[in-house]
């Protein structure tokens, strides 16, 4: 892991959302409250100049990590240091609101179909008051649009007349008119084709070498975040159960879940190998299993599993959340390729 001092770091990050029946429902029905945990104690750091990437399937919790990062939605416990500024404090989140954006997963929906390019582009410059006068602004925005690959005519242009991943690539430029030190790049390429979504990739590290930028990069697709990673995080159901240098994480995963995960990456050496992906379904973050949330998954789950829930220990290079590792039961399982 690397020896840097963090430059944005999560500690004990829970959100919770009420999704209870109206009131009178529940009293007839004789029910109470409900509440779904959606992120249950999530902790990481990120030295400067470096990307982590949380991973797993759908409804494990990372988008909502994205948006309680840049403060889309307060924490229900936990806080986010950013810079070593607590955000919870409303003027140090206002001091550094510039220096954070966000880049989200769909390009059709995130630019506003009546502006023009130029204008998306322009918002952050304005109501940060970057540029002080119309002719500075309009020769920001020709920079930035071509920095991330389009022309400054461009500009004139509504997003209805670009491809996804044009609409991306503004969708980056309008993240970058603020000059921001730290992105947060929630499933930026799941929306692309597969050629476009490598243009894309390919852009970002490309700034972040120019630029110096920090990433928090969500996803659920392995292969991507092999690429664009300096360290990965692997989420079940609201909590980390696995955090590893990227080479590290793909070369030799701990944890049965990450396990699985690699189990599902096509075999494109077609070596026949025998697979065991993981059977089952996600339990319901409303009413989530006992002790280890993975336990009615895992095959070397036992009744510790059940019963208490492990917590993040350091085991070979990695940081891992599970019983079964800290007692060496691993070897009953196949290697993942």
């Amino acid at each position: 892991m690397p020896d840097a001092p963090p430059f944005v770091e999560a500690r004990d990050l829970a959100r919770y959302f009420d999704v209870s029946r109206p009131a009178l429902q529940r009293l007839l029905a004789r029910e109470g409250r409900r509440t779904l945990r959606a992120v249950d104690g999530v902790s990481f750091s990120i030295p400067k100049g470096t990307t982590l990437s949380l991973v797993g399937e759908s409804g494990c919790g990372k988008s909502t990590v994205a948006r309680l990062i840049v403060g889309l939605y307060p924490p229900t416990d936990g806080r986010v240091l950013f810079d070593g500024q607590d955000l919870r404090q409303a003027r140090a989140a206002a001091s550094q609101r510039r220096r954070m954006q966000m880049i989200f997963q769909d390009p059709y929906a995130s630019l506003n179909p009546r502006w023009r390019v130029e204008d998306i582009v322009a918002e952050p410059i304005r109501a940060f008051g970057l540029e002080k006068d119309a002719a500075a602004v309009r020769k920001r925005v020709g920079a930035l649009l071509t920095q991330v690959g389009l022309a400054p005519q461009d500009g004139a242009k509504f997003p209805h007349e670009f491809s996804g991943g044009q609409r991306q690539r503004i969708s980056i430029a309008r993240a970058l008119s603020s000059n921001p030190e730290f992105l947060v790049c929630d499933e930026p390429t799941s929306a692309l084709d597969v050629s476009v979504q490598a243009q894309i990739l390919n852009l970002m590290m490309d700034l972040q070498r120019r630029l110096g930028l920090t990433y928090l990069f969500i996803s659920h697709n392995l292969a991507v975040v092999r690429q664009v990673s300096d360290t990965i995080g692997v989420m079940y159901l609201g909590r980390l159960v696995e955090v590893s240098p990227a080479e590290t994480l793909f070369n030799a995963p701990r944890h049965p879940y990450t396990r699985a995960l690699m189990e599902a990456i096509p075999d494109m050496a077609m070596t026949g190998r025998a697979r065991a992906p993981v059977g089952g379904e996600v339990p319901s973050p409303i009413n989530p299993p006992s002790g280890c949330a993975f336990h009615p998954r895992c095959p070397l789950a036992d009744t510790r599993c059940k019963a208490e829930r492990p917590v993040l220990l350091a085991a070979g290079g990695a940081m891992v959340a599970c019983h079964a590792v800290q007692e060496g039961r691993t070897a009953a399982m196949p290697e993942a390729a």
